[in-house]
């Protein structure tokens, strides 16, 4: 464990001078990833510093013990390893779930979609209630956010929103939210007082650079074509829309979401990313898909993750278990104990499949 420390600390140490060079300092893009990688291995190597006070501090009172001939010196060194081993041990358990291997997308930014499922109005009105919870929670964790496309819907809610979330460990924070969100309420339009249940859907699309995946430009076909549907008369004028199409495997993947041809072109490549990005695991993986089930579902929109029950003030997250009767909290960005608590079960299980590996 020691060793595996010291690495990560040196590492740590290169990142912090290559920060300091001039040349990385005037290649933003460059600058951005070092800084991202500097501040994902901060706390470990802050832990490091700690836990290697602790280990020196625990040989020198080992050596007093062993030395002193004073009886009351003796009892000092004593107590203070008793102090010193109950530290070291609570430290070694949190430095186990911080070397336990992240998902090689936590760091990345995001694309998030909300979108109305079943229930009409009140879907759309919860769609415009779920962005203004996670619009606060970014503001607590220190997500800057982007609106790339809104849609409006009915009785003042909204059909989609789409936007772009950047910060530090993003997608780590928001994969969980990725499936569908049930609301349990009484619609505004309800004059009887009947609870209805509604369902909205999340899709959590971590932003893939060229070089993450093995895509080469001349493997990609490019098409623009004009948008269908509801968006205003500047979809039907301008050939926003983008598709891309992986020519080896024969995926594409398109977008409409922005009026921008340039943002559509970013969005669509993403999501070809990701679907090649799936492929590439799920061949990978194949050999580990019946180990263990995923904790946070295969993101499809079926899966009913989470439930939002306004009459009991309850929020249940279906995957884990957990019950929490502070959704009036929660709506107004307290997410930090939900997103903890899928982190630590998907940590516990990832310590467990290590330890019957």
């Amino acid at each position: 464990m020691l060793e595996k420390l010291e690495s990560i600390y040196n590492r740590f140490l290169q990142l912090q001078e290559q920060l300091s060079d001039p040349e990385i300092v005037s290649d933003m893009k460059r600058f951005t990833k070092l800084n991202k990688d500097y501040k994902g291995l901060e706390a470990i190597a802050k832990m490091y510093l700690k836990y290697k006070n602790v280990l020196e501090n625990t040989a020198s009172a080992t050596s007093m013990l062993k030395e002193e001939d004073d009886a009351e010196m003796r009892e000092m060194a004593k107590m203070e390893l008793e102090e010193l081993k109950s530290t070291r041990e609570s430290m070694e358990e949190e430095i186990k779930i911080m070397l336990i291997p992240k998902d090689p997308d936590d760091d990345k930014d995001v694309v998030m979609e909300i979108r109305a499922g079943t229930g009409g109005n009140e879907a759309s009105i919860f769609v415009g209630d779920l962005h203004r919870l996670y619009t606060k929670f970014f503001e607590t964790v220190g997500f800057k956010t982007e609106i790339l496309d809104l849609n409006e819907g009915t009785a003042g809610g909204y059909s989609k929103i789409v936007f772009e979330v950047f910060g530090n460990d993003v997608y780590g924070t928001l994969k969980f939210e990725s499936g569908a969100h049930r609301v349990q309420r009484v619609p505004k339009t309800e004059s009887q007082g009947r609870v209805h249940t509604s369902a909205v859907t999340v899709a959590v699309l971590p932003k893939f650079e060229m070089e993450d995946i093995d895509i080469r430009k001349d493997e990609l076909r490019v098409d623009t074509f004009r948008a269908s549907g509801a968006g205003g008369q500047h979809v039907n004028k301008t050939e926003s829309g983008v598709r891309f199409t992986h020519i080896p495997t024969g995926i594409a993947a398109e977008s409409t979401d922005s009026r921008s041809q340039h943002k559509n072109r970013e969005i669509a490549l993403q999501r070809l990313y990701q679907k090649i990005r799936e492929v590439t695991e799920t061949r990978a993986k194949s050999e580990h898909a019946n180990k263990r089930k995923s904790l946070v579902g295969s993101g499809d929109r079926s899966d009913k993750i989470r439930t939002y029950n306004y009459p009991q003030n309850r929020v249940t997250d279906h995957r884990i278990n957990l019950t929490l009767y502070s959704l009036d909290k929660i709506m107004d960005g307290e997410l930090k104990g939900v997103v903890d608590a899928l982190i630590m079960a998907e940590n516990t299980s990832k310590m467990q499949e290590g330890e019957t590996a």
